[in-house]
This record gives C-alpha cells, structure tokens and sequence, in this order.
C-alpha cells in the first residue's frame, strides 16, 4: 500500500460529477489497485474513491496546470465504466509504502457466525426454491458467506452481517465480480442479508442489482414467534 500525504484538488468525472478543491488530503494507493482520497473527518469514509479494475497513470502537468502549481497528476481510469477520477498534486508532504501481505480477512463475531448457520439451515429465508451449495464458499480473495442456488438453478452469493453498511456492499460486489468470471458459476446474483440495513447501503445495493434481506436473528433461533406480533 503506498500512503501519500499531500496538498491537491480532485475531480471525479462519471454518472456524476464531482470536484474537491485544493486542501491537504491523504491518499491510499492499495495493490488491488483501489484509489481512496480521504480528508482528516468524515470517520473512515474517503472523500472519493476509484475501485478496480482501473488504470493508474501519473502525467506531468501541461503549461496552464504548471502555472497553477499543478507538479503532477494522476489520472485513474475505471475499466469497465470509464469513469475517470484526476487528483491534481501541488506539494506532496509525505509518500511512502508499505508491503501488508495477504490478509487472513475479517473474523466474524458470534452473531454473525450464529445467522451464517442459521441461515445455511433455512435457506428457504432466501426465497422460494432455494437450495444450500455451501457455507463459507472461498473465492482467490476471501469466502463468500453463503452459495445458494435459486429456483432455476441460478447462483447466488450471500454477504451476510449484524448491520448492513457500505463496506459490506463493496465487499459482497467484489465477491461478485470475481465470481462472474468464472463460466461454472455465471451469472451469479447477490444478496445482501442483515439484522438492519443503512438506508445509503440499500441504495448502492439496489443500484448494483443486489437484492437486500433483513434477517430477524430471535425468530430464526425459535425465540420469536413473528408471525403471531400485533405489530
């Protein structure tokens, strides 16, 4: 991961557009080729962001950037939808990298690992038709939570956490892009399953074809008869 403290501006041209003005932002260069410009607030979200696949190009600046302190710039290019995002550097204060290895991936708690089996065990939660392939199916970058098939025979891949956010949504899209390339299991669909759902990530999840689920953890451990509430 190369971590880069610098003074830039940044413009994100896509489905929208968007510009930072020029201010002191970190910037994460990570080997997946991921792009993440984060400000010092905002918690861990990044002002903007370029996932892969993508191109990383670092150009010298033409004579009107130059003239407005531009030293470089880098232009990162998304693969599939040529969405473009172009950070402007005037100063860089610090750069350096660092080799984290392959991570062993996130270690679910006990809730999380309680609604994976009960889920695998009531697969018929998933819809109507579905059938179990296997818990924990491991893909080249992480195990996906649960590998179902639909009615038709369809696969589909289950992200499964104690409360949906973003982060969960990105990780399950990965998952997914990684699986359709493989001719076994394409096309493969998502679903997005948890306790509670942020608005924000069933939005992205729903922009991104991913159907949401919320799971009742006390009616599917038999403590909760749902079906018998006044409201």
């Amino acid at each position: 991961m190369r971590l880069v403290i610098a003074r830039c501006s940044v413009d994100y041209a896509g489905r929208l557009s968007a510009h930072l003005p020029l201010a002191t932002r970190l910037l994460l260069v990570k080997a997946d080729g991921s792009v993440l410009v984060h400000s010092d607030s905002l918690s861990y979200k990044p002002l903007n962001w370029m996932s892969p696949p993508c191109t990383f190009a670092v150009m010298e600046p033409d004579e009107l950037q130059f003239e407005a302190g531009v030293t470089e710039t880098w232009k990162v290019s998304q693969a599939k939808t040529a969405d473009l995002l172009v950070i402007s550097i005037h100063e860089i204060l610090h750069d350096s990298s660092h080799e984290l290895g392959i991570d062993p991936g996130l270690q679910k708690d006990g809730v999380e690992a309680d609604l994976q089996k009960l889920l695998a065990a009531q697969v018929e939660l998933l819809g109507e038709g579905f059938e179990l392939v296997r818990r924990e199916y491991m893909t080249a970058i992480g195990p996906v939570d649960i590998l179902a098939r639909d009615a038709s025979g369809a696969s589909v891949a289950v992200e499964i956490k104690r409360r949906g956010d973003i982060d969960g949504v990105e990780q399950l899209t990965r998952y997914l892009e990684l699986m359709n390339r493989d001719p076994h299991l394409a096309p493969v669909t998502g679903v997005f399953a948890a306790q509670e759902i942020k608005p924000q990530a069933r939005t992205l999840a729903e922009d991104r074809g991913i159907r949401c689920l919320l799971l009742d953890y006390d009616a599917m451990r038999g403590m909760d008869d749902s079906g018998s509430r006044l409201f």
